[in-house]
């Protein structure tokens, strides 16, 4: 290692607070031109929005990605020594260096073409009917080119003890079936650029073209059968039971026979069918459409998966739609965070295994436990003095709530990654090989008890959720660092930041699509019909302040696909609040700290967790298909519905941050 190398791998080492200017949340960042009662998103992060810019490899920048970079410095100093070192043959270690050695070798991806890819695109010449079109899909499926449908083997969501073989709608190459229906103009030129983008992949693979006409009459095909991602948030509405003849009987020409026999699963009793219609218009079009056609479509989706593993002329191609038409984005993360990512995906635990070594001390992962219980005492304590919800209800929910597991850092046991095939070989085999491997993983769990240590994010992610079907919240260590969760910082900023945080995941059990699910993660109806026509009441409030914000001019936030995540963000800071104030018993009182006290710090740092800046492609893009509010509306939205808001900020009837008490929701 040389003396850069060095110096940079102490630099890692040392914990991200060390290298902040700030506790918690950065005062310098705050804008006095602006009152806190007027816009707080404003008040608090202001400043730096007005000195900030968004980097051109981004689509949006702020806390997250200042996050990111650090993590990203630490995986890509482990990926480096991995790639440079004499590891035995088969270990973790060898593997996760030769996949970054292979993704990192531009020279070699550029000498071998789509050569690699030749094997699929001849096994895509043999779909000539339903069964065998079928099998080739299910091919294309192990390499995570989910053409068509879609397949997964998950809990089942009314037995979540055990697994099941899912399908589902899906084979979309835009992200959203309803870029394909809209009537506008603007949706007009993003279809026409589409189909362009398309073409010119087509072309690049040495295909024809023209195809794309072919391929984009198959996709509106599959878009008008689908459903809306607003139909899709009612957990019932997308779980229909089906035994295999009963599925034949209501999607009669799709092939499901041939492609369970493809993939060599066995015969289940039920399958758990997403979308029922979907699957019968599929079954439709298999044996309407030619099936030139459907190879046609099978190229491109190849393509459109593994383009980010090809030679440069088709990764450029892709992201000049992908990044820079739909999300604004005009340079590349450079190459080497590229293939980290691509690494991330393919060995996750492996990586995150190394990663945990040098970044998650056991303190801070005992600090963050004590904070959850905090704050399931809260919860506890506020479903106890709901008024509007019946005993029994109560009761249930005060089940669940005792039931709910906690995951923080990373998993008790590792992922086994002995049979997962990587080597110093083209970089797109490894992709494929390492999506192969996790296909097969999963459907090996058919059968088997379901696995409760199993993570469905690595440790070194950034973010945090919670699982319905498990009763879970899970805390990966990447989010467990400055400015989220600063071990130096005051309880206040702490608890109104990673608390808040927390709190959002485990209120998600309780919010219009999870409180459908019982503590035991069984879909099934554990609330009285007065109580839930009681949430539901309130819950529309939400959705009808939200559907009032407006991102950009004349473009709308959708209050129902959002509806989840802002109960989510009010509820959290309820209760992140009251875990807060109970954190503080028998400690001597904090006074202020940079002139602001414990009360608004608990806000101000509330608001530094979404301290981001965004383009308006983006915008656009994530109005129409992220379940998210943006970060303006999740800090404005929820706060303006608070008291103790008001209170710590002197705010008046008539400002803006205190809404009318008519209108204010209150679920928790």
């Amino acid at each position: 290692m040389n003396l850069r190398s060095a110096l940079l791998a102490l630099a890692l080492l040392a914990p991200l607070s060390a290298q902040l200017p700030y506790k918690g949340f950065n005062p310098a960042n705050i804008d006095p031109s602006v009152g806190p009662c007027q816009d707080f998103f404003d008040y608090a992060v202001g400043s730096w929005a007005n000195r900030a810019t968004i980097p051109a490899e981004y689509d949006r920048y702020g806390v997250d990605q200042e996050i990111d970079a650090h993590t990203h410095q630490v995986m890509r100093e482990i990926l480096e020594a991995a790639a440079s070192s004499k590891a035995a043959e088969g270990s973790e270690t060898r593997k996760v260096g030769d996949f970054y050695a292979s993704g990192m070798d531009e020279a070699g991806i550029e000498r071998l073409g789509i050569a690699p890819l030749k094997p699929l695109f001849a096994r895509i010449e043999e779909a000539k009917d339903g069964a065998s079109l079928a099998a080739v899909l299910a091919d294309l499926h192990r390499v995570g080119a989910f053409a068509a449908f879609s397949f997964s083997v998950e809990q089942d969501d009314k037995e979540s003890s055990r697994y099941a073989m899912v399908l589902g709608q899906g084979g979309l190459g835009l992200p959203d079936r309803d870029y394909y229906l809209k009537d506008d103009p603007k949706a007009k030129e993003l279809l026409a650029a589409y189909r362009a983008h398309v073409a010119k992949i087509l072309d690049l693979a040495g295909f024809d073209g023209k195809d794309a006409d072919r391929i984009l009459a198959l996709e509106t095909r599959l878009a008008k059968a689908s459903m809306t991602r607003v139909e899709q948030r009612d957990p019932n509405a997308t779980y229909h039971a089906l035994t295999p003849d009963r599925l034949k009987a209501t999607a009669p020409g799709f092939p499901a026979e041939p492609y369970l026999r493809a993939l060599g699963a066995p015969t289940p009793d039920h399958l758990v069918v997403r979308q029922p219609a979907f699957l019968a218009e599929l079954g439709r079009m298999v044996q309407e459409l030619p099936a030139e056609q459907w190879r046609a479509y099978l190229r491109w989706t190849l393509l459109r998966r593994a383009a980010a593993a090809l030679p440069r002329a088709f990764e450029e191609e892709a992201f000049g739609f992908y990044g820079t038409r739909l999300q604004g984005t005009t340079t590349q993360h450079p190459r080497w965070k590229r293939v980290m990512m691509a690494a991330d995906r393919g060995l996750g635990e492996a990586l995150g295994r190394l990663y945990v070594q040098r970044t998650f001390p056991a303190s801070s992962k005992a600090q963050v436990l004590a904070m959850v219980e905090n704050l399931r005492s809260a919860l506890r304590a506020r479903i106890e003095g709901l008024a509007w919800m019946s005993a029994p209800t109560k009761a249930k929910a005060q089940q669940k709530l005792a039931a709910m597991r906690v995951k923080i850092g990373y998993p008790d046991l590792w992922r086994d990654y002995s049979r997962l095939d990587i080597r110093r070989q083209a970089y797109v085999l490894n992709v494929l090989e390492s999506r192969r491997f996790e296909f097969q993983r999963r459907l090996g769990n058919l059968g088997k008890p379901i696995d409760r240590n199993e993570w469905d994010m690595t440790p070194q992610t950034n973010n945090a959720y919670y699982s319905p079907t498990m009763n879970e919240v899970v805390f990966p260590a990447g989010i467990l660092q400055p400015p989220y969760f600063d071990a130096a910082a005051d309880d206040a900023v702490n608890y109104g930041n990673i608390g808040a945080t927390i709190g959002h995941e485990m209120t998600h059990g309780f919010d219009d699509e999870g409180r459908q699910y019982d503590g035991d993660g069984d879909l099934k109806s554990w609330w009285t019909a007065d109580d839930e026509k009681a949430y539901n009441l309130r819950a529309e409030l939400v959705a009808r302040q939200f559907d009032a914000y407006e991102p950009l001019p004349g473009l709308h936030l959708n209050g129902h696909l959002t509806l989840g995540e802002n109960i989510a963000d009010l509820g959290g800071l309820k209760i992140a609040w009251d875990a807060w104030k109970l954190s503080q018993k028998g400690k001597a009182p904090v006074g202020r700290i940079d002139g602001f006290t414990p009360e608004q710090r608990f806000f101000l740092g509330y608001a530094e967790t979404w301290r981001t800046l965004t383009r308006e492609q983006a915008t656009r893009l994530r109005t129409v298909t992220d379940p998210h509010s943006p970060a303006k509306f999740r800090v404005n939205g929820p706060l303006s519905n608070l008291p103790e808001f008001y209170e710590a900020f002197g705010c008046k009837d008539g400002d803006p941050m205190k809404r009318p008490e008519q209108v204010r929701p209150a679920i928790w």
